[in-house]
């Protein structure tokens, strides 16, 4: 067989192999932009409805716990409690262990690098972070970015002060499962207490083991 043929039989095989990862890419990326509009759509009719008491409870029993927005990066994406793979495809996700909004301490978020995180990149100390939910709306500047193992853990751990931790896996361009995990971490400076009702759901069962999530 002459060399031109083999290497033409090559190029065909790498463009087959090459629109197929395009097309997988595409459908998981219209999932989950389909995923994040819905779920919009229920915390948006949650915040419009009329209040109610212990309006945390009622945010976790759906899942849905609010909104995550870092305006100078553009990052605007649902968050949801968990972060189990699931979870994560479609939104970000609170690490079970941490502090719930409102509450004092530490809250931990974690998103994929490729999808909702991929933009801390770029993040800044100072930068803002806003964390819309049904019990109010809190903001945070950024402090300090720092790689971590993925057992190291400490990073989650109870603060004194309000804050927030952002987790996602790193490098950001490792092909594969990444051996890091990107931290951003930020303290509170303001704060809009409301309450609110939300759509009806299913109870979500909150675990209180602390990890960081995997690629």
């Amino acid at each position: 067989m002459k060399l031109p043929v083999v290497l033409r039989a090559l190029q065909h095989t790498l463009l087959v192999i090459g629109l197929a990862a395009a097309g997988i890419y595409g459908y998981v990326w219209i999932g989950t932009q389909w995923l994040q509009s819905r779920d919009n759509q229920a915390l948006d009719r949650a915040l419009a409805s009329k209040t109610r008491e212990k309006p945390v409870d009622q945010g976790i029993d759906t899942g849905l716990i609010g909104r995550l927005k870092l305006p100078r990066l553009g990052v605007d994406a649902v968050v949801r409690e968990g972060v189990d793979s699931r979870t994560l495809r479609r939104a970000v996700g609170r690490i079970p262990g941490t502090a719930l909004p409102g509450e004092p301490g530490n809250i931990g978020l974690a998103a994929h690098r490729d999808t909702f995180f991929r933009a801390l990149k770029g993040v800044r100390k100072d930068d803002r972070i806003i964390l819309e939910t049904l019990t109010g709306t809190y903001e945070y500047k950024v402090d300090s970015t720092t790689i971590v193992s993925p057992s190291n853990i400490s990073v989650l751990d109870p603060t004194d002060n309000p804050s927030v931790t952002l987790v996602t896996c790193y490098p950001f361009y490792y092909v594969g499962k990444a051996p890091k995990r990107f931290i951003v971490r930020g303290h509170l400076v303001a704060t809009t207490q409301t309450t609110t009702n939300v759509a009806d759901g299913s109870k979500t069962e909150l675990s209180k083991k602390r990890q960081l999530p995997s690629s």
